[in-house]
């Protein structure tokens, strides 16, 4: 398998550099191939460390006890040593990068002072570096993972590990940015998802030929590729789209190159549809996994190929284009007709490649579950249907509409979106109950068989994480606190220039408003199940805390992101301070309305709750003869007669003294 790996590598650094033309001078051409052969080394250890990570977390089965077997085991060690080959590439990337920014040999780069120095200006060179410390973290945390969820945690890690270059490069600059970074981070999980495991599959069956387990990690492999396929044939379309005028895509050498990663595209789906139909086939009917073997082993050279193509690409400038975009262009990826209307706000839309595709599939998901169980004759309640329904529209409008579209650029509208995505669309997206939805459409493993989708989920709805983040007062203070840290600590104004940095905040908005009221309101199974009067003070222990947030931004005499606003220089905003102030009211008046929805939900639950333990003490009653009363009664009775003991004696005793008394006399 080695020699293979070998072979891949040299083929894909050789086409890299021969797709590449020389640029003028001695020192630009070492840089130029340099860069592009140590680009090769550093995608080649990524994918094979993501695919590898893969194959251990979820294309094997672990022990009952949840520690990793030998197979995925073995799938680790591989990840560690490609992890370390990643992390090697991306810092001999930085010096090669920061080389060919200033024209000059590596040598008069490789010191202390002068890479320091570059490095704070040469966003490029920051993102190797980034991306070679996490590739640092997961091969030194392969050394010490056993278990299935810390594989899953490196696995995660890894995957971010591929966004810092991708946000930086060509696809970040110029107009329509927003679109070609969000489809090349689509393309480049795809596509790691894709080879990396393939290389892990070809791995695994040369060293167990068939059996059960070769069996589920081919069918399930068959799966992912199929998606990553079809997810990187619409990704890699778009993006060319935005990069290439369709003028010059059989004459520019940036449009040859896109023509020849197109062909291999196709031809890996022909090697993976001939895989469907006949290797995988013949795996799952019992037979030997040879077939797969040698298939497999054409189609890793092939997309070793596709590597090399891919490292030419990003190391060609594309066209230019017919325009010259402007200053708001520039900055947002897209202009800006106009002042925002309410009928604009509501109609002026523009997908978000990100989460507009994130919201209609949790929507399809969500039905397609709901159709499984009414199927099979489960029923499920209309109204978590409609709330989850209305929840991914809300995170579709607050992206994808006018609103996604004006809030990068006018702090009022991006407290609108803000206040959508943390405020609202969690408060439904909870009471649409996605995991006991999962939990009851999933098929179950069953006693012998491999942990799936539904196994997954339940441990990571009780893994300590989960147990940590959904504690209250770790909840609450995710919640209201990343108000204030966002805004008052610089870190809004650092984000702003950034497209990824958008991204960041608005699924941190989603995640952290998840967070908050799934213990609060969630119909979901949580990691801590909280009284009912502990709910309401979550909630209103928010309250203030929001309102105070909102009359500071208000207040405040300093604009937040003025830099960047300034340079927007929009017409219809000639008071950036009053925005500001819109901003404020907007956050404060915006987030009473959802919160005045939880307390109706909660005071609804609480009302039910009660209910249903009544009802569950009355059916008690009657099937052991309302025993529990009885015994209450007798208890009562009891210590009735006792008293009216205690009282005759005491009688008796006052009137034997009286007696005595008399007597005396």
């Amino acid at each position: 398998m080695l020699p293979l790996i070998v072979i891949g590598v040299l083929l894909a650094v050789l086409a890299a550099v021969a797709l590449l033309s020389v640029t003028a001078g001695d020192s630009g051409a070492v840089n130029l191939y340099g860069l592009t052969v140590v680009r090769v080394l550093a995608e080649i250890g990524m994918v094979l460390t993501i695919g590898s990570l893969l194959f251990a977390a979820f294309m094997v089965a672990p022990q009952r006890s949840g520690i990793l077997d030998v197979n995925g085991y073995a799938a680790l060690r591989v990840a560690g040593l490609a992890a370390v080959l990643w992390c090697l590439a991306s810092l001999a990337a930085v010096v090669f990068t920061e080389a060919d920014a200033i024209n000059k040999p590596v040598s008069q780069v490789l010191n202390a002072d002068t890479l320091i120095t570059l490095l704070e200006i040469i966003e490029q060179a920051k993102a190797w570096l980034i991306t070679a410390l996490v590739a640092m973290v997961v091969a030194v945390g392969t050394r010490f993972a056993l278990s299935w969820g810390s594989t899953v945690v490196l696995f995660g890690v890894a995957l971010f590990g591929l966004t810092p270059v991708a946000v930086t490069g060509h696809s970040s600059s110029g107009g329509q940015h927003d679109l070609a970074t969000n489809s090349l981070l689509f393309h480049l999980v795809a596509a790691s998802l894709w080879v990396g495991g393939l290389v892990a599959l070809l791995v695994f069956g040369r060293r167990i030929p068939s059996g059960p387990a070769l069996r589920l990690a081919a069918t399930r492999f068959s799966a992912t590729a199929l998606v990553c396929w079809i997810v990187m044939a619409a990704s890699g379309t778009l993006n060319a789209w935005v990069r290439l005028p369709v003028a010059d895509l059989f004459t520019a050498e940036y449009g040859l190159l896109v023509l020849a990663k197109t062909a291999a595209l196709v031809v890996l789906g022909v090697f993976g549809f001939v895989h469907r139909q006949k290797t995988v086939a013949t795996i799952v009917a019992g037979g030997s996994g040879s077939s797969l073997v040698r298939l497999a082993a054409v189609e890793v050279l092939v997309m070793f190929l596709t590597i090399g193509i891919a490292a030419a690409l990003a190391r060609t400038q594309p066209p230019g284009l017919d325009y010259q975009p402007g200053a708001v262009e520039m900055r947002l990826g897209y202009p800006l007709d106009g002042p925002p209307t309410f009928w604009t706000l509501l109609t002026d839309w523009r997908f978000d490649l990100v989460f507009g595709t994130l919201a209609i599939t949790l929507a399809v998901l969500y039905l397609l579950g709901v159709r499984r169980l009414r199927a099979r004759g489960d029923a499920w309640p209309v109204g978590r249907v409609v709330a989850w329904l209305c929840g991914c529209l809300v995170v579709l409008f607050a992206t994808s509409s006018g609103i996604g579209r004006y809030a990068p650029a006018m702090f009022s509208v991006h407290m609108e979106a803000h206040m959508l995505l943390s405020m609202l669309a969690p408060v439904l997206l909870v009471l649409g109950a996605p995991v006991t939805l999962a939990l009851r459409a999933l098929p179950v493993a069953g006693r012998d068989g491999s942990p799936g989708p539904r196994e997954w989920l339940l441990a990571a709805v009780r893994s300590p994480v989960s147990k940590l983040l959904t504690h209250p007062v770790v909840a609450l203070v995710l919640f209201v606190g990343s108000f204030y840290v966002l805004y008052f600590s610089g870190l809004f104004d650092a984000a702003l220039e950034k497209h990824w940095a958008h991204l960041l905040m608005n699924a941190h908005f989603l995640i952290v408003g998840y967070l908050f009221y799934w213990p609060v309101i969630g119909v979901d199974p949580s990691p801590r199940r909280l009284p009912h009067v502990g709910r309401l003070g979550m909630v209103f222990a928010s309250l203030p805390f929001h309102a105070f947030f909102g009359v500071i931004m208000m207040s405040m005499q300093t604009v937040v992101g003025e830099d960047f606003y300034r340079q927007l220089s929009l017409a219809w905003v000639p008071d950036l301070l009053a925005d500001q102030s819109l901003g404020g009211g907007i956050a404060w008046a915006a987030g009473e309305v959802p919160l005045l929805l939880v307390l109706v939900a909660l005071l609804v639950q609480w009302a039910r709750a009660d209910d249903r333990e009544a009802r569950r003490n009355d059916r008690r009653a009657d099937d052991d003869g309302d025993a529990d009363r009885a015994a209450y009664n007798a208890m009562l009775a009891t210590l009735s007669g006792g008293e009216a003991a205690d009282r005759a004696g005491r009688d008796d005793t006052d009137q034997e003294q009286a007696g005595t008394r008399g007597e005396s006399t």
